[in-house]
């Protein structure tokens, strides 16, 4: 029996879930929703599936046995109370939300309803990301890390509205790489030192870089700009043993010793939201816990707090715990 799925958010990303997601085996795409009610009941039309105005109308279906949050974050902790509270699984986009207190409060909804939530950090299952991650245990233990990602400015006006947009890159798109930091060192942070500047965008931050203190002595470098017209992906692993390189925007990777360079086959590019979209399926359909989980989406917000309390102060701040 297929699930029924319904997509809250179909704009400029949620297409993209869209799309994936009526070529996904065991999925039935019930409804959406969207801001824009009539470009919203184009796509329901064109899909073949009911629309609805109020997305806590979509959540309240019963055709809609699991929810896809792809709206800004500021909306999230709301709308996922309401999918828990109703019972249904959902898979939220990342950001989980704007601050840990929201993390918190949506995972305490979840707790007490049991359903299955995902957070959509959907990079950790790029082909560059999985083939670094695989070359890992052969390297040895990480002391340090770089993560960069460089995009050109958004077109999305309400990316530089504070209160709809509950932040800038670091909250947007820094999620990224502190989730990937996490996922490929095994490691939690524990203080942050950061600096941020607007580029383009005049009331949210656009352009950062922070240095993040690990569990066991690591030491890894974060930054992102949304001001270039150049796109990249960097990742740099430094082992005893060997030091893995990436960009997973380009498809590249190599693994150094010395001044040697031994390029890596990482296989043909892999439909990251795709991937994700199949991840959650079959977490509801095996009854297990997704990949990624409530707890991995919140200890990224505790990383971005962490940042903008650095900033706002001036100085090293230690990193709260969901």
């Amino acid at each position: 029996m297929a699930i029924g799925v319904g997509v809250i958010g179909t704009g400029k990303h949620g297409a993209r879930y869209l799309r994936h997601l009526v070529e996904t085996p065991g999925v039935r795409l019930g409804a959406i929703s969207r801001r824009d009610p009539e470009r919203g009941a184009r796509q329901a039309a064109q899909l073949g599936c009911r629309f609805h105005a109020d997305p806590l109308a979509l959540i309240r279906d019963p055709e809609v046995e699991a929810v896809v949050l792809v709206v800004p974050p500021t909306l999230n902790a709301r709308l996922a109370v309401a999918t828990a509270e109703a019972g249904k699984a959902m898979l939220i986009e990342k950001p989980l939300a704007v601050t840990l207190a929201e993390c918190r409060t949506i995972a305490a909804a979840v707790a007490r309803r049991g359903t299955t939530a995902m957070v959509a950090h959907t990079l950790r299952f790029n082909a560059v990301v999985q083939k670094l991650r695989a070359m890992l245990p052969a390297a040895g233990a990480l002391h340090a890390a770089l993560f960069s990602q460089r995009f050109e400015p958004s077109e999305l006006p309400w990316i530089d509205r504070p209160l709809e947009a509950g932040g800038g890159i670091i909250l947007h798109t820094g999620v990224h790489s502190f989730d990937l930091l996490r996922y490929l060192s095994g490691r939690e942070a524990v203080r942050v030192q950061a600096s941020a500047s607007s580029i383009v965008t005049r009331a949210t931050e656009d352009n950062f870089a922070v240095v993040v203190e690990m569990d066991d002595a690591m030491i890894a470098a974060v930054a992102g700009s949304r001001a270039t017209a150049g796109r990249s992906g960097h990742i740099e692993l430094a082992a005893r043993g060997a030091q893995l390189v990436g960009d997973h925007v380009h498809g590249l990777a190599a693994r150094l010793v010395g001044t040697t360079r031994e390029s890596l086959d990482v296989g043909p590019p892999v439909h990251t939201v795709a991937a994700t979209i199949a991840e959650f399926v079959a977490a509801l359909t095996e009854h297990r816990a997704p990949a990624i989980t409530i707890a991995d989406g919140a200890a990224s917000i505790a990383l971005v707090e962490a940042c903008y309390r650095a900033i706002s102060t001036d100085g090293a701040t230690r990193v709260e715990r969901l």
